[in-house]
């Protein structure tokens, strides 16, 4: 928590933990096995407990987020937890099915496919969005000096006014089908929370990406961040304190298209005014889709709009 490291010294910015209900353990000791399941598939993991804790909620808050402000949804997740963790090694017992299974690769998975494609470099987008022409820009430009783009959208819960998870797939199915070469390209879901943690969860997101097999990772402007709470280039400065990552951060600042340009630029090699920025900002695009407008094509292709106009519903509520 306040190292962002492992015992062992390896980088790990962002606590796994597991609460539980005091009465839900009654008679549970350290060493002892337990199983883990859910209601909607019983039985999934047995877990080894090796140590019964508690845990300063506002300080956890404080560390991992940067703030103990509840309207931090990150934050406010963190207050809801119930006061007992349990700690300790897990074994997977059933998969089961899940939305979207179609879509799940695991690691050792994706590693073979990299393999038979020949991919030695490997750049990992991270996203919780469908896809606006900044994000191709920045996909493509990545693309460009590696081998090949693994797109790895976080499928799990987020926030009220986020994108629903069908919707990320369905918009990004059509832009790969007409704007990605196939050979170039591969998606797969991560499952997971978003924590909106900012640069914490940029470091946290990138280790997830080498697990993958990954050997590059895009971070963008105000990676994994909400509202106000982080300067929109802290997720860039914290990769400073891990050398040893053992995967390689590109970062990208702000881009926008320029109607003088005639293209997504960024403020490094466009020298045009305000006026002639179109600013690829989400806000105005949920708003348009509310509106049941379509984006200009200058933000968004036509047909990841078309598919997601095609949802009457788009956003979670």
């Amino acid at each position: 928590m306040e190292n962002m490291r492992l015992e062992d010294n390896t980088p790990w910015t962002i606590p796994i933990l597991l609460d539980v209900n005091k009465e839900a353990i009654k008679g549970v000791e350290e060493g002892d096995a337990v199983f883990l399941q859910n209601k909607e598939k019983g039985v999934v993991a047995e877990m080894n407990v090796e140590e019964i804790y508690t845990m300063d909620k506002k300080k956890l808050a404080e560390v991992v987020y940067g703030t103990t402000d509840a309207s931090h949804p990150g934050v406010a997740n963190t207050y809801k937890m119930k006061d007992t963790l349990l700690g300790g090694n897990i074994t997977l017992l059933a998969v089961g099915d899940h939305p979207f299974d179609g879509y799940m690769l695991w690691p050792k998975e994706t590693r073979e496919l990299f393999s038979k494609k020949g991919w030695k470099e490997i750049v990992a987008f991270q996203t919780r969005n469908p896809p606006h022409i900044g994000h191709e820009y920045v996909q493509k430009t990545a693309l460009t000096f590696v081998d090949g783009l693994f797109i790895n959208p976080l499928i799990g819960r987020k926030k009220q006014g986020d994108f629903k998870d069908e919707v990320i797939l369905a918009s990004y199915e059509e832009l790969l089908k007409y704007y990605y070469p196939p050979e170039r390209v591969m998606m797969s879901i991560l499952r997971t929370s978003m924590k909106y943690a900012g640069p914490r969860e940029a470091v946290h997101h990138a280790i997830m990406r080498k697990n993958f097999g990954c050997t590059h990772f895009i971070v963008g402007r105000d990676h994994a961040g909400v509202g106000d709470f982080y300067s929109p280039y802290a997720a860039h400065e914290i990769f400073s304190q891990f050398p040893d990552l053992g995967i390689k951060p590109l970062f990208f600042r702000s881009f926008f298209y320029c109607r003088r340009c005639g293209g997504v630029v960024n403020e490094k090699i466009c020298p045009h005014s305000e006026e002639e920025r179109i600013n690829f900002s989400g806000t105005r695009i949920r708003q348009l889709f509310r509106q049941g407008k379509t984006p200009p094509p200058e933000m968004m292709r036509k047909e990841v709009a078309e598919a997601i106009l095609s949802f009457s519903h788009p956003f979670l509520e």
